[in-house]
């Protein structure tokens, strides 16, 4: 038969097979209509299709030595009513001319029968070479399954593919891969339009799952991870129904939307619900009734992901569980993660249900609750009850959750996720998965409030100091901030309830303030913030600013300087919390605009809003003690911003007005260095026109003097000049610093001017920290604000040449490093790094780049 030919004896096959697969789809969707099986549904729909492409493919000719293979969900003998059919053609290493015809003729009849393929031509070294380097291309081969063709070559892929699979390296690659998702999706499942596919808590989260324990033969059902022990039978039997629930939701949607669609978005939600039987209630309507479902199925995945990853790393990884350490008599660190010593200790110790966020939150290197401490925390859950919340020990408690430093919108959000919070404060259960019908939340109540705290948060960290310069300032300054995450906890928490929910909101946060002891005007401030958090919007936006009795009658109401400065953060905070469209500069410059008009009014009159920070008015104390003439800082500084005010103490900030004021446009770089103020060690300023793999050569240079990077800030002028200051440490001890400054000003100044070669430092040798309770690497990517930068989080063993090694690392995949903050705590580094570049901007090279930086860090 001519392959490039349509015959008429094709072109009848063709009219019967589209027939047939119409009236076929028409059955499933009867049969599913009055059964509500939708696994039937979709194993139909995949046989029918089968029977259609093994025609097609003998009927056009494909040689014998092909293969044609099914992939994706396809592969799993799975096909929802709209989803695309995923093939491969896999052929022999040379194909003909004739056969590369027969090929092009096959697709088109697959369009012609109506079917959206999506397919690939590929030898089994092809396919083996990327799924090595991408991780999709990997998960989509893991359920490969033969349709027609050469069932050696078949068996030949297979083996190639099962011989080069790094069940380790697979499983942190699909973890990276649902991490990234999840930021996509904002971290939550409490979208009000989610994908019932790829937002957290979906179908999604269920595969990864799946994939994992396929690729690393722990199990071909949720029965047989629970045969295993990864799963208790009863979670084994929770995991059935999600996955029932969500299917059912899938296949719906695709339905009633008449077209692949795997977002629940409002025009469907009602159609959903009466699909499903739910009917309206006095008080919510039948799409919240649904919607509040889904929520739940899509939280227990949640947990149940969580769990199930835990478990399945401590079978890929395994480790000696006798190195597990105490923390105290009910807690101990096992694997990174807090272990409870007794799976009863809830029970015998009901305060230790809030004790063990705390701990989360004092103890950097846990990174999360093992398996059993989550499921002892979910039961656990409802002993929290009016006698558990009247307990002054509980109430101290929870209340230090707000005062600690760090961890707080993390052990909230996992308090909400385990049901802790809505338990502790019922008004806040109440609302949890609440739906918001307006034209700009585009989350449940519980989700935005939370979203607010972040929001609030984030000001007070130096590596958000460039999304809103002022913001963060005005925090940074603000004296107990911990009453402002109060204030975003409560200043939604009665909506639902009918009336105005910020009054009745502002009466729970008063009877909170009261029964929890805080003092009159801390609490003052949190019950002011509840009952206004709309006020300051409402002015800025609906009233004539330039009105000089709008400002005072404001003013009338806010007071005092500091209850302006915290409204005008919680405005700020709140806004943006409602959705990533709602914000704008506009709005931005409306609020600013009423913050600073009405501190003027509070401060007596005309005051001007100060353009300055108290750390350059500090620093400009300290360049008039030196000698320095009033003014000579401005040409310096005119070239600083917020962040490089925010980042640098007075100290710093003089002294490199004193070395740079004078020579601030010159073209050959300027080292400096003198003996760290603060502790032992150097502190290094270099300050040069920006140069590629400037950073890379700097860490190049130290790690080669011995010297280890305690802390290292990173600045870009506005006129393109590199300044960067570093604090050197030497862990031996053998190096004298008035020798190195001489070697280190002269020395880098000279390498940077000639644009010497990178040099690689010394290496050394590990702690026996680090060797006997070792620090698996973490690398956060995400977008900034303003999705104009990235904000990379490194957790890792601190070693010599670390830095260097991200560095090297960053360079390599073209990413630009705008700012970085180096911490170190003993022999843990958790640095902070701004970026930019071309690889963040796709999911692949995204991961890609996130594998390589964990495979730099990894400790062999």
């Amino acid at each position: 038969m001519d392959a490039a030919v349509c015959s008429d004896a094709l072109r009848g096959l063709v009219t019967s097979l589209k027939g047939e697969l119409a009236a076929t789809q028409q059955t499933l969707r009867e049969n599913f209509e009055r059964d509500g099986h939708s696994l039937r549904l979709l194993r139909g729909r995949a046989r029918a299709v089968d029977h259609a492409l093994r025609r097609l493919w003998a009927a056009v000719g494909i040689p014998r030595s092909a293969t044609l293979i099914a992939v994706g969900g396809y592969g799993r003998g799975e096909l929802y009513p709209s989803s695309d059919v995923d093939l491969l053609f896999l052929m022999p290493p040379k194909v003909s001319g004739d056969t590369e015809a027969r090929l092009e003729q096959l697709v088109g009849l697959l369009w012609d029968i109506g079917l959206d393929i999506g397919h690939s031509v590929r030898s089994v070294s092809q396919c083996a070479d990327e799924a090595s380097r991408d991780i999709t291309v990997e998960t989509t081969m893991l359920e490969a399954r033969m349709l027609a063709g050469s069932r050696k070559l078949f068996q030949t892929l297979t083996g190639a593919l099962a011989a080069q699979r790094d069940q380790g390296a697979f499983f942190k690659a699909k973890r990276l891969e649902q991490d990234e998702r999840h930021q996509r999706f904002q971290e939550t499942p409490y979208s009000l339009e989610p994908n019932c596919k790829e937002s957290p808590g979906g179908l999604r989260d269920l595969q990864v799952i799946q994939w994992i324990a396929h690729a690393s033969h722990l199990g071909a059902s949720w029965a047989e991870l629970a045969a295993r022990g990864l799963v208790t039978p009863e979670e084994s039997r929770q995991l059935g129904r999600v996955e029932r629930f969500m299917r059912d939701t899938r296949v719906r949607l695709h339905l009633i939307a008449r077209r692949r669609e795997d977002r629940l978005i409002f025009d469907h939600q009602e159609a959903l619900a009466s699909a499903f039987g739910m009917h309206a209630t006095p008080t919510r309507r039948a799409s919240e009734v649904f919607m509040q479902h889904y929520y739940r199925h899509a939280k227990t995945i949640t947990q149940l992901n969580t769990i199930l990853l835990q478990n399945m790393s401590a079978v890929i990884f395994p480790t000696d569980d006798s190195a597990a350490k105490p923390i105290n008599e009910r807690f101990q660190s096992s694997r990174e993660l807090l272990d409870v010593v007794s799976e009863d200790v809830f029970e015998q110790t009901p305060s230790a249900i809030l004790e063990c966020f705390t701990l989360l939150q004092t103890h950097s290197e846990l990174k999360g609750m093992t398996a059993r401490t989550l499921r002892a925390l979910w039961g656990a859950r409802t002993l929290i009850d009016s006698n558990f919340r009247r307990d002054p020990v509980n109430r101290a408690l929870f209340l230090s959750l707000f005062q600690q430093t760090r961890g707080l919108v993390h052990e909230i959000r996992r308090m909400n996720q385990y049901g802790i919070l809505g338990r502790y404060l019922p008004a806040f259960g109440r609302i949890v998965g609440q739906m918001q019908h307006d034209l700009f939340h585009v989350y449940t109540v519980d989700q935005h409030i939370l979203q607010v705290m972040r929001n609030v948060r984030r000001f007070t960290m130096a590596e958000h100091a460039h999304e809103y310069p002022l913001l963060s300032r005005l925090i940074t300054s603000f004296d107990r901030r911990w009453p402002l995450y109060l204030s975003a906890l409560f200043h939604d928490i009665a909506k639902g309830r009918g009336g105005d929910h910020s009054q009745l909101g502002m009466r729970d946060a008063r009877l909170f303030c009261r029964q929890h002891g805080l003092g009159a005007e801390d609490g003052d401030l949190v019950v002011f913030l509840v009952e206004h958090h709309l006020s300051m919007s409402s002015v800025a936006q609906k009233q004539d600013l330039s009105d000089p009795d709008v400002i005072r009658a404001f003013a009338d109401v806010v007071k005092t300087e500091r209850r302006l400065t915290a409204l005008y953060i919680l405005t700020h905070a709140d806004i943006r919390g409602t959705s990533p469209k709602v914000w704008n500069a506009w709005r931005g410059k409306l609020l600013e605009d009423l913050y600073f008009a009405t501190m003027r009014v509070l401060q007596g009159g005309d005051a001007r809003a100060a353009d300055g920070t108290d750390r350059q008015e500090e620093a400009r104390h300290l360049l008039r003690y030196f000698g320095l003439r009033e003014g000579v800082e401005n040409n310096f500084w005119s070239r600083l911003d917020t962040v490089y005010f925010m980042r640098h103490e007075p100290d710093e900030i003089a002294w490199h007005t004193r070395m740079l004021y004078f020579q601030v446009d010159a073209a050959a770089p300027v080292v400096k260095a003198r003996p760290n103020h603060v502790g032992d060690g150097l502190q290094v300023m270099a300050y040069a026109p920006d140069q590629p793999d400037l950073f890379v050569r700097l860490c190049g240079f130290f790690g080669r003097l011995g010297y280890s990077i305690a802390d290292a800030k990173i600045h870009t002028t506005t006129d393109g000049h590199a300044l960067d200051s570093f604090i050197l440490l030497d862990p031996n001890g053998h190096l004298n610093s008035r020798d190195m400054i001489a070697l280190i000003e002269s020395g880098l100044a000279e390498r940077l001017q000639a644009a010497a070669p990178v040099e690689q430092p010394l290496t050394g040798r590990l702690s026996r920290e680090v060797r006997h309770f070792p620090i698996t690497p973490e690398v956060l990517i995400k977008p900034d604000e303003r999705r104009q930068h990235h904000i990379m989080h490194v957790t890792a063993a601190d070693r010599p040449g670390l830095l260097y090694s991200i560095a090297r690392v960053l360079a390599a995949h073209h990413v630009n490093l705008h700012t970085a903050k180096i911490t170190t705590l003993g022999d843990r580094a958790e640095d902070v790094f701004l970026i930019s570049g071309e690889a963040l901007a796709k999911s692949t090279t995204l991961i890609r780049l996130e594998q390589e930086l964990l495979a730099e860090l990894a400790i062999s």
